[in-house]
């Protein structure tokens, strides 16, 4: 009877029937090095198997993961419990060292990814599963930033040579760009870029899942059409990549189901306010973009209610501030949007001297948001009104974001998600003058703007809610007045899944494996 016993318990702690997700999007992720690409795509499938010592719960409220709990000690100093009995998916034991060890290869200059560190200048190991955060200020989204502070194993980035993170700017790897030993839900099993990206669960994770996904199969498609049909086909369970002229359609299949929300992410363009003379340009000796007058020319051209009519079939909501609704600083009273008028337009670049306006390139991606390189299309009409002859360049996203990462570049589409939901985060990565560090790394244009520098470094540490949100609306109106960027509008972002499928969207366009069941 014993044994009776222990052989049912031992079946009851088996793991249920391996069901897999088969999961379709646009784009494929970067590396599946953690340190190197601040790229959502690469995030999303990378930390399904690298944890960080804090994460989101269902409605983005801050819960532990790697860390059990914390205190505060003083206003520059966290203490952190480690979760203790927790392994690597090699069987190594996760200690304060591989905190340290991944504090340390985050902050290297090669890598986008050191803001979700950004303000510490220091972990101190107190023991084996506790460590302490030194911070050079207060820090009032520090527990939202460490969600995307991934941990790694230094024992096996020492034994694989891969201490240094892989260049953003470059197409070098290294052993952590396709291999991985997390501590995740998942395991990679393999990953052929452009081809598909294999996880498997891991048997030893110290949480549960709520889902009942083991495998996770993905696939990226560029091609929409191609895309849709392998979902009608039954080739794939989840499309997270919608195109739009679609979605109306899919609503209507009785096999599947549209899981609707909004994004907080801004899709924009930027430009090149560096150069005394513009790159890819026919204007020699200056650079127009320099002069505000012909930001604002740029911006008043663009219709964006034709772009969400007719490019986006109504699925975005139009910008006029960098930040999407969701973000704490975001207001609808700054986001009010202006009606196109390219005759004002013509004026203010005749008064810029350019009355028979100039030619420059734009850069775009084709396969990394909705309907990239038709909003890019677009643009190029509504410039044309005006005078303004821009030349589309329009590239894969792996080939484009070391471009202009590299600065270059005269103007260029990019879309930003907001990981912390808080303003600060696109300031300091897009508005910020460029260092070596986490402020301005994505500014590819190079902005630089005294007054904005002072707004962004005090709201870091600012601790007073009604302060803070007094310099996050400046900053924003900033922004927007000086034309900084050309805002389009902030995504909208339908997932379709078969009906057997449940998900849980969400509006940081992350889709987790450990919240999805397949029936």
């Amino acid at each position: 009877m014993k044994r009776i016993f222990i052989l049912l318990a031992l079946l009851l702690a088996l793991p249920a029937q391996g069901t897999t997700l088969r999961w379709a999007a646009q784009n494929d992720i970067l590396t599946f090095d953690p340190h190197s690409q601040n790229h959502t795509t690469t995030i999303t499938l990378v930390m399904h198997v690298y944890e960080s010592l804090t994460r989101y719960g269902k409605k983005y409220d801050i819960e532990p993961s790697l860390a059990t709990d914390w205190k505060q000690i003083s206003p520059t100093q966290w203490r952190f419990n480690l979760r203790k009995n927790v392994k690597f998916h090699d069987g190594t034991p996760f200690t304060a060292d591989d905190v340290i060890f991944s504090y340390g290869r985050i902050k290297q200059p090669q890598g986008t990814m050191q803001i979700y560190v950004d303000g510490v200048k220091e972990v101190r190991r107190i023991d084996d599963h506790t460590v302490d955060f030194i911070l050079a200020g207060p820090d009032p989204v520090l527990l939202r930033k460490l969600t995307d502070f991934r941990i790694m194993s230094k024992v096996w980035s020492e034994k694989n040579r891969a201490q240094n993170v892989q260049d953003a700017k470059a197409k070098e790897e290294s052993y952590a760009s396709r291999n991985a030993n997390g501590t995740g839900a998942y395991i990679l099993k393999g990953w052929e870029p452009d081809k598909r990206l294999v996880l498997a669960a891991n048997p030893a994770w110290w949480d549960k899942r709520e889902g009942n996904v083991t495998d996770v199969v993905y696939t990226p498609i560029k091609a929409d059409a191609t895309r849709v049909s392998a979902l009608l086909a039954g080739d794939v369970d989840l499309v997270t990549d919608l195109p739009t002229q679609d979605v109306a359609r899919l609503k209507q299949n009785a096999a599947l189901k549209v899981l609707e929300g909004h994004e907080v992410r801004t899709i924009f363009i930027g430009l090149d306010q560096f150069n005394n003379e513009l790159q890819y340009s026919d204007v020699k000796g200056k650079n127009p973009f320099k002069d505000v007058r012909v930001r604002r020319a740029l911006n008043l051209a663009v219709d964006r209610e034709a772009i969400k009519r007719v490019t986006m079939r109504g699925l975005s909501i139009p910008a006029a501030i960098m930040v999407a609704p969701g973000v704490h600083g975001h207001t609808a009273e700054l986001d009010k949007v202006s009606g196109a008028d390219p005759v004002a337009a013509r004026k203010l670049l005749a008064e810029a001297g350019y009355p028979n306006g100039f030619e420059f390139t734009l850069d775009c991606p084709n396969n990394r948001y909705v309907n990239d390189e038709e909003i890019c299309q677009a643009l190029v009409g509504m410039w044309a009104k005006a005078g303004v002859r821009a030349k589309l360049n329009a590239i894969p996203f792996a080939t484009h974001i070391p471009k202009i990462l590299k600065h270059d570049t005269s103007a260029y589409m990019l879309g930003w998600g907001v990981a912390t939901f808080d303003s600060l985060y696109t300031l300091q990565s897009l508005v910020r003058t460029q260092t070596t560090g986490a402020d301005g790394s994505f500014n590819c244009g190079r902005v630089s703007d005294a007054k904005l520098d002072a707004l962004i470094d005090a709201m870091k540490t600012e601790l007073d809610v009604k302060k803070r949100d007094a310099m996050i609306r400046e900053a924003l109106v900033r922004v927007r007045d000086e034309a900084f960027y050309v805002p389009l509008h902030h995504q909208l972002r339908p997932w379709a899944m078969k009906k057997n499928v449940t998900t849980l969207h969400r509006a940081d366009d992350r889709p987790e494996a450990r919240f999805a069941r397949v029936d």
